[in-house]
């Protein structure tokens, strides 16, 4: 009988590989397109402000669909999740592959964003209900580095594929491994849920999807548009409007479709706050550099990648690390020495210039990465470890919802503010050009190829600066969430409500567990 409890408590460790092939692969296609999008921009002649819907998009169909994963996980086995989420994958995957217009390139990622939305939170769900809470800050930190480890090689690969192949590759090269993907979990998944009693509320994933996506899409459309563009404050208020419908609607339910009564539990709200914040500081490094780096500096894909390995490698090694350090000493003390790291390397990197050597790019976004590898992942495990177990499918939805929406709305912040910031510039330079040719005429005339020349060196200034400006707020955005960590304590498993009622009825504890 020992026996049988032993086996019963032992982690399933097949399942939890298999799942982590398949978001090794989601990770992996994310940060292979980053590099890509000075190449896509070109190729398809579309701007900054467009192509970054490659980004905002496959976040705006996670931060639909993620709210979902609560409802899924709980009506649906691990098999069957997987096995969807991984065909929704393979077919954007292809259909991306073959994309020679930006809207099918479009329609394919966030085809494969509906597979992926899935596979976090699935993840998530497996690793916190598989280890007991003085073991999951080390098995969350193998976890990370096992995910980090596709962002190490991502950037560079990705690099070397451009630099040899059109960007399409990119996704030719995804595809077969995908396909195995899916034959493993068909053929290794044999798990079975037994019928679940719950039904979805149509009505709150309607509310759900105008509030998250009318918020994302307000966010997105105003770097191209502008904040007074009637089609961004008018989703942006759309938006609003649906997602306090929708919170109010779930707060009123008993089987609601995001548990927003979650909030109540102080580390976890928290712990979610942080990573929102954190999630949109970090994506200024991963979206900034490759344009200053490829538009700006000329430097070629495969070197812009090699840039950028460095600090996923650091990242990738200190995951199991950190998980260790922060079961002995919890997540308070390692958020603030990441989190001030993370400020003063954002600080130092919005002073670049046209020739801050490569050498120096890359030691400050290691040392970025460094600090950010101290913060994400033990702040979010303490959050969670404040929750009763019936809640971990809520709380990891939850999660993964505000950090698509965080991530999506500081891509769409941060590319704004350098948009906006590069026009200003780059009309305050061209009246400063002016002004100085009409004190010191030139001698003599100037040519047409100058001129050319001139407009160059006005745009690549301006867009710069721009950068630079993107770079500069995100530094008040790391402040504010060092701010917030200075609140964080070591978060203890509260007394589940469900389970505080008398033992003697028994079918009351049997649908609180569920």
């Amino acid at each position: 009988m020992d026996q049988s409890k032993a086996e019963a408590k032992r982690p399933p460790y097949g399942i939890i590989a298999v799942l982590m092939i398949g978001a090794f692969i989601a990770f992996l296609n994310n940060t292979l397109l980053n590099i890509a999008l000075p190449s896509i921009m070109k190729d398809l002649e579309i701007e900054a402000s467009t192509v970054q819907w490659l980004t905002t998009g496959f976040m705006l169909v996670n931060g639909i669909l993620i709210p979902l994963s609560a409802f899924l996980i709980q009506k649906f086995s691990v098999r069957q999740l997987f096995l969807a989420a991984m065909i929704l994958f393979t077919l954007g995957t292809v259909l991306a592959g073959f994309a020679h217009a930006f809207p099918l390139l479009l329609t394919g990622r966030m085809t494969q964003a509906a597979g992926s939305a899935i596979m976090m939170p699935l993840l998530m769900n497996v690793m916190l209900t598989s280890f007991p809470v003085e073991k999951r800050g080390m098995a969350m930190g193998v976890f990370g580095l096992v995910l980090m480890f596709a962002p190490a090689i991502g950037p560079t690969l990705s690099g070397w594929i451009i630099e040899h192949y059109d960007w399409r590759m990119l996704f030719h090269f995804i595809t077969p491994i995908a396909i195995v993907v899916v034959l493993i979990g068909f053929f290794l998944l044999k798990d079975k849920k037994g019928k679940v009693d719950i039904k979805l509320d149509f009505l709150s994933v309607i509310l759900s999807s105008v509030g998250f996506g009318g918020l994302l899409y307000g966010f997105s459309s105003a770097g191209k548009d502008g904040w007074d563009s009637p089609k961004v404050y008018g989703t942006l208020a759309i938006g609003v409007i649906a997602l306090v419908t929708f919170i109010l609607r779930n707060l009123n339910q008993e089987r609601p479709l995001l548990n927003f009564r979650i909030y109540k539990y102080p580390m976890f709200a928290l712990s979610s706050a942080i990573s929102m914040v954190v999630t949109m500081a970090m994506f200024s490094g991963m979206l900034l550099l490759p344009i200053y780096v490829q538009t700006i500096r000329g430097i070629s894909p495969i070197d812009a990648g090699l840039l950028l390995l460095p600090g996923a490698i650091v990242m990738a090694i200190m995951m199991p690390i950190t998980g260790k350090l922060f079961d002995k000493f919890g997540g308070r003390l390692l958020a603030i020495i990441g989190l001030s790291i993370t400020v003063i390397t954002s600080y130092l990197l919005s002073n670049l210039t046209l020739d801050m050597s490569y050498k120096h790019l890359i030691f400050l976004y290691t040392l970025r990465m460094f600090g950010m590898s101290m913060v994400n992942m033990p702040v979010t495990t303490n959050g969670l470890n404040q929750l009763p177990s019936r809640f971990y499918p809520h709380g990891t939805a939850m999660n993964n919802t505000m950090q698509q929406v965080s991530g999506a709305i500081g891509t769409a912040l941060l590319v704004t503010v350098m948009t906006t910031r590069a026009k200003t510039h780059a009309t305050e330079l061209v009246a400063a050009a002016k002004a100085k040719m009409l004190s010191n005429p030139p001698t003599t005339a100037i040519t047409e190829a100058m001129k050319l020349k001139m407009q160059h060196d006005i745009q690549m200034k301006a867009m710069l600066e721009g950068i630079n400006d993107a770079f500069y707020v995100s530094v008040f955005i790391a402040g504010l969430a060092l701010v917030l960590a200075l609140f964080i304590k070591r978060a203890k498993q509260a007394e589940d409500p469900g389970e505080a009622k008398p033992a003697g009825n028994k079918v009351t504890a049997k649908l609180a567990e569920n």
